[in-house]
């Protein structure tokens, strides 16, 4: 009689379980094939970046008010500066590698070594630079509008450029 009550909890459980899975299953929702993604529009990044990167909109509009997101392709040995920006500036690696220090002078032995996947913040207002190794892509999200100051103003491309 035991073993006939165990049987049945037994053959129960196992009902309610595949009964479970099933009604789980069904509830996911179905796959759909994922849409290929759109063909960047890369052109050259505003003037107030150092020469040589590529700047591709992914959404919003970096002049605007509100977020948006770019991808930076930055050639082997490209630096930025010590500089600033009135938002935070998130940021993850999506191709080679980005080197990131926080503060206002280059300390090469503080700088965090990125690679793709990799993510940073860059809090507002607070100074960071930056360095690729190898041809590298990073998307860039925060909030419009767009600014970048230069710690050191003589770094400012402008500048640099009056003075040769």
């Amino acid at each position: 009689m035991m073993e006939t009550i165990a049987m049945r909890l037994t053959i129960a459980t196992a009902l309610l379980l595949a009964i479970g899975a099933t009604t789980a299953l069904a509830q996911q929702p179905t796959a759909t094939p994922a849409a290929s993604p759109p063909k960047l529009q890369w052109g050259p990044a505003p003037a107030v970046f150092p020469p040589g990167a590529r700047m591709a909109v992914l959404q919003g509009n970096p002049a605007g008010t509100a977020l948006f997101t770019v991808r930076l392709r930055l050639p082997d040995g490209y630096e930025f500066p010590p500089h600033t920006h009135p938002t935070d500036e998130h940021v993850t690696v999506i191709s080679g590698t980005f080197r990131v220090g926080m503060g206002t002078s280059v300390e090469s032995n503080k700088m965090m070594t990125l690679r793709p996947g990799g993510f940073v913040t860059a809090p507002a207002n607070h100074a960071h630079y930056a360095v690729a190794k190898g041809v590298t892509v990073v998307q860039v999200s925060a909030m419009g509008p767009f600014a970048l100051t230069y710690v050191n103003p003589a770094d400012a491309p402008r500048t640099a450029t009056s003075k040769r």
